[in-house]
């Protein structure tokens, strides 16, 4: 949502942006974004505790279904390499399947505590409409994705994208820095290789060090600063 966040002031407030990062992002929600948000939501929607919403007075909360939406969530930000070299088909504290509906496998554990930690520090109805906030955001309508920059030119672009990352894959980028083109703005782009997935813009560490600080400083010499 940050690099949706950072699409939208520039296109709407382009006066007040000198330069803008948008990192492993999208100027539109994919059909399969829109789809797995759907899954985690009806998660939550099952839960029983969810009650349409009112949930706060009876101090039970739809903790299970929210697990689980943050399990599925979590999924689209790894990828199929990732996942392979942190986990494998390696089994957690055991030597050979139970074959019973227990957890067996290290990532199945991984999933879990991730979703239980999530309920800790979120709210499932919050959750409900950022996901439904993700879904809606379009800048191409309703005159077109070129039109949405119009006003941008004078801001200075980096664009990244990642190889591995398929919940917001390299094209969507693309198809940004062919509409920032087309208006003429200053654009940078880079689609860096990397096996991380969609992560890939928070554990890329010295790649993403010394490009955003390449750029900030040459921002910041054009500017006079």
């Amino acid at each position: 949502m940050g690099g949706m966040q950072v699409l939208e002031w520039a296109s709407r407030h382009p006066e007040r942006i000198r330069s803008a990062i948008p990192l492993a992002t999208t100027a539109r929600s994919s059909p399969m974004l829109i789809a797995f948000s759907e899954v985690g939501r009806q998660a939550i929607y099952a839960d029983p505790n969810w009650q349409d919403g009112n949930y706060y007075a009876n101090g039970r909360r739809p903790d299970a279904g929210l697990a689980i939406a943050r399990m599925v969530g979590h999924i689209t930000y790894l990828s199929d390499q990732s996942m392979h070299a942190k986990f494998g088909r390696r089994l957690q504290n055991r030597e050979k399947f139970g074959y019973e509906f227990s957890t067996e496998f290290e990532v199945e554990s991984y999933l879990k505590y991730k979703g239980l930690s999530f309920t800790q520090r979120f709210d499932a109805n919050s959750y409900l409409y950022v996901t439904k906030a993700l879904d809606y955001f379009d800048l191409s309508t309703p005159a077109g994705l070129v039109a949405a920059f119009a006003h941008s030119q004078q801001i200075k672009f980096l664009v990244v994208s990642f190889t591995s990352d398929w919940l917001y894959p390299t094209y969507h980028s693309k198809e940004l820095i062919a509409a920032l083109t087309a208006v003429g703005a200053d654009v940078t782009y880079l689609d860096i290789e990397s096996s991380w997935g969609h992560d890939a813009f928070l554990l890329e560490v010295d790649t993403m060090t010394r490009l955003l600080g390449s750029f900030v400083n040459r921002v910041a010499r054009e500017a006079g600063l």
